[in-house]
């Protein structure tokens, strides 16, 4: 078994995967450039990040748990949850902000972690298990705020998160970069990690081997709420105010981004690297079509003809490589 841990879970299709997106987001981004010199610029560039860091964080805990070989559909509840629950937890005030903080994450982490227990004792279908919490979410939601925007975001919380470092780069946008940093390393160099990979390869064989599929499955699911909540927190300071519904229907922008990374719903492949690639092509993506003028509708067709292609082109690599 600990042969089997330690080895690299990553193969030459997966690298050629991996290598994929980032050829695409270079292309994207020359094509926009050429379109619009404010590409060119740093200032603009981490103000994509920026733009891309609600989704971005999210999609970080998701590509464990498909990593895993599942799927979490409460994600988009979870961020209307924690930008709710935070702003009431503010209230205004940069003095609650780290008690609204710690609370929200927690309050992600436990959703997960409800998900993650349904799932791996009852070996209940992440699909509808994540599907029926997401429900469920919205509806404390709603009861918790009646129905209407509660609470205020803190100016000094605000202020702080978009604050550009060296006048460049905002805050949120290196919290998204170091957030993505640090699980990309937990996902390749901890033996959580790569468990992940394999129970995502063959849940019988690594059952089989000792590995802790339980634990494992919960500990995923428990980053996944997590980082959903944080994905509420960052668009908070965002948009500066809070809604019941500001999450709904993100959960497809944050499974588009990681499919589009090279993450499938098969499980054993895939990386939060890939993850962000695929959030900052959506990303740019979406920017081009403001550029060109077309509406909300030709965004939504990008969208759709965008993962359609990748799945094409990934499905294409893993056969004939």
């Amino acid at each position: 078994m600990r042969a089997l841990i330690t080895r690299s879970p990553v193969g030459s299709a997966e690298r050629l995967q991996g290598a994929a997106i980032w050829v695409v987001l270079a292309l994207l981004f020359l094509l926009a450039a050429a379109l619009s010199e404010a590409f060119l610029r740093p200032i603009y560039l981490f103000n994509l990040i920026r733009q891309a860091a609600p989704v971005g964080i999210t999609a970080v805990g998701v590509t464990l748990v498909m990593i895993l070989g599942g799927v979490d559909l409460s994600v988009g509840a979870v961020i209307s949850l924690g930008a709710v629950l935070c702003a009431v937890l503010m209230n205004g005030q940069t003095s609650n902000l780290a008690t609204a903080v710690l609370v929200t994450s927690l309050a992600g982490a436990a959703v997960g972690l409800v998900n993650g227990v349904v799932i791996a004792l009852g070996r209940a279908s992440p699909f509808i298990v994540t599907l029926g919490i997401a429900i469920a979410v919205y509806g404390l939601t709603l009861l918790y705020s009646g129905g209407t925007a509660r609470g205020e975001v803190s100016p000094g919380f605000r202020e702080f998160m978009n604050y550009r470092v060296g006048g460049v780069a905002p805050v949120l946008a290196l919290a998204f970069l170091g957030l993505a940093a640090v699980m990309a390393w937990l996902q390749r160099a901890t033996r959580f990690g790569r468990s992940l990979y394999l129970i995502g390869s063959n849940p019988r064989a690594a059952r089989l081997c000792g590995l802790p599929v339980a634990a494992v499955t919960l500990g995923a699911y428990a980053l996944s709420g997590l980082f959903a909540a944080l994905g509420g927190i960052a668009l908070l300071a965002r948009a500066g105010v809070s809604s019941t519904y500001v999450g709904r229907g993100l959960e497809f922008d944050v499974l588009a981004a990681v499919v589009l990374g090279g993450t499938t719903f098969q499980g054993g492949r895939g990386g939060v690297g890939g993850s962000v690639a695929g959030v900052l092509v959506l990303v740019i993506a979406f920017n081009l079509v403001n550029i060109l003028g077309l509406s909300f509708y030709a965004q939504l067709m990008v969208k759709g003809a965008i993962i359609i292609a990748a799945s094409a082109a990934y499905e294409y690599v893993q056969r004939y490589h």
